[in-house]
């Protein structure tokens, strides 16, 4: 109340503001999520293209569907003899001279079975398309993932055996332009955006590369999050030809390639133990391997020969056999899912091939992985700390094995483009082993850490000065302004996020008439406020010098 008011003899208490406002850190861990789901509507209200926000699993499920995608396996038998032809072909090359070469040289590589059940090689493939946000969200929350966004687009169609649209993960990358919360951008069904029918890396996975380089331009025109990128089929490399590394590189560009420091790709996928065998039954053998998994699992229970009469009769187990791929329960009344029950227990081939299928499914892409790390190293430590000599939850082995000269060209290629990969040690386990971003080259912008400690400081100015649009352009909104800045960095500092023996060395705040401002700003109403901060980066690199001594 001011004194002009005071018209009544009276006292009047006036209460003073002792403290400016002040800056509210921004969350820094949070990932929003793009793919299809099993629900795409809840509680009567469409879930396509929404962003919807979520804090556990069991919120994800609950609203989203609890039961996993059914991807179907194709299971082709191959002939014992197929390994051996090539070798034969190139054997009698050199008896029929160059003709034969030639004639080796363009058959091609017999087909590597993915298990044996006795004598009989088996390859597995997924038939149907490998539909990834549900194991990704799984392995996003054992590696300490938290708040998350989940934008769906769609449902599952078990009639496509690959991906041919960008349309639905750009048109969520629209809706989420207008959310201000996520920090991280993860597409874990991008890499099922293919040409099944290619065989080379940069024809196969066209339609990938493109959403990648559109998931960047979102990025970095936003400068308000960073993108998670896996490596298209990184894993298992050709014996010749492009790699699926060399082929990313080659296809991923960026409108403008400062925005390459907004992403970071983490190479390569992963055996993880996500899924449980419990996921996994008769409803993810394709319909038209029916006829060879029946035959096998014949091999394993032959006819029963009576040892007094010498006539053979069935195997009981042959009655589940053939009530598994029934479509409907016979006269014994035996289901599927008790068909599967008894086998599971008494088949040891059923038992194989479950487990081999189960290890096609739990073969997955690192970027949920990290998203969660990232928010185990932001919540624990903080955002200026590179989420990089962290184990990765739930993996059992990288699906390729990096050594130190193997890493040489992930980590330092001379076209700038970093990937970070991720590496097994004995008596460590499997370790994020790199933390750069795709803009590796640059001095500014080469580690994940320093691109999202910026951004962290950058958005948690920027919503604590939005208070001070439209306030007086003068000397005393300058000195809240700088003062405001200035605490929140100094508390920044003490907690570690930037470097410097004194705060004088660690951050500087400048603003006012003649520093920052001409009084031609003033006149059109603009305040500059630079700030200039020294952000911690990681040691890469250690180097120990050891040298001999003489006997003193």
């Amino acid at each position: 109340m001011s004194v002009t008011e005071m018209k009544t003899p009276g006292v009047y208490i006036q209460e003073l503001d002792a403290f400016g406002n002040a800056v509210v850190p921004v969350p820094t861990a949070i990932p929003a999520f793009i793919g299809y789901t099993a629900n795409t509507s809840y509680n009567g209200k469409d879930l396509v293209n929404k962003a919807v926000r979520i804090t556990s699993l069991a919120e994800f499920n609950a609203i989203f569907g609890s039961k996993p995608p059914q991807i179907q396996f194709s299971v082709n038998q191959i002939a014992a003899t197929a390994a051996a032809k090539p070798a034969a072909a190139a054997t009698d090359s050199k008896k029929k001279g160059d003709a034969s070469k030639s004639a080796a040289a363009d058959a091609k590589p017999a087909a590597t079975p993915d298990f044996f059940v006795g004598a009989n090689g088996y390859s597995l493939a997924t038939s149907t398309v490998n539909y990834r946000l549900y194991s990704a969200i799984k392995f996003f929350y054992e590696n300490g993932g938290g708040t998350c966004y989940i934008v769906s687009t769609g449902g599952y169609d078990y009639s496509l055996t690959g991906l041919t649209s960008t349309d639905p993960f750009t048109n969520a990358l629209t809706v989420l332009e207008k959310e201000t919360e996520p920090t991280m951008i993860v597409i874990p069904d991008a890499v099922e955006l293919m040409d099944p029918t290619e065989t080379e890396m940069a024809k196969k996975y066209a339609l990938c590369y493109t959403l990648q380089g559109e998931l960047i331009n979102h990025c970095g025109d936003l400068a308000t999050r960073v993108a998670l990128l896996d490596v298209p089929g990184g894993y298992q490399e050709p014996l010749v030809g492009t790699t699926s590394v060399e082929a990313f590189r080659n296809a991923v560009e960026p409108t403008l390639p400062k925005f390459n420091s907004y992403a970071a790709v983490y190479y390569p996928w992963l055996h993880t133990t996500v899924n449980q065998l419990t996921d996994i039954s008769y409803n993810n053998i394709a319909a038209g391997s029916y006829a060879a998994v029946k035959a096998m699992l014949n091999a394993e229970f032959p006819n029963v020969v009576d040892s007094k009469t010498g006539t053979s009769s069935p195997n009981p187990i042959v009655k589940y056999i053939n009530a598994l791929f029934a479509t409907k329960p016979g006269a014994d009344g035996i289901t599927r899912d008790k068909a599967d029950t008894v086998l599971k227990n008494l088949s040891s081939s059923y038992k194989l091939l479950l487990k081999h299928m189960l290890e096609k499914l739990n073969l997955m892409t690192p970027s949920a992985a990290m998203a969660g790390i990232y928010t185990t190293v932001d919540n624990n430590e903080g955002v200026w700390i590179a989420p990089a000599n962290v184990g990765v939850q739930g993996v059992v082995s990288p699906a390729i094995k990096i050594d130190l000269k193997a890493q040489e060209d992930l980590n330092m290629p001379l076209d700038g483009k970093s990937v970070c990969a991720i590496r097994s040690f004995p008596g460590k386990g499997v370790l994020v082993w790199g933390a750069r971003t795709l803009d590796g080259n640059s001095n500014d912008w080469r580690y994940i850490n320093v691109r999202r400690t910026l951004i962290y400081i950058e958005q948690s100015v920027k919503e604590a000065a939005s208070a001070y649009v439209f306030a007086p352009n003068d000397a005393k909104t300058w000195v809240s302004v700088k003062s405001m800045i200035s605490n929140f960095l100094l508390g920044l500092w003490n907690q570690g996020g930037l470097v410097g023996t004194k705060p004088a060395d660690a951050f500087s705040v400048t603003v006012g008439l003649g520093s920052t401002m001409t009084p031609d700003d003033i006149l059109n109403g603009r305040m500059i406020v630079a700030v200039k901060v020294a952000v911690s980066h990681p040691a890469e690199f250690i180097e120990i010098t050891f040298q001999q001594e003489m006997q003193k």
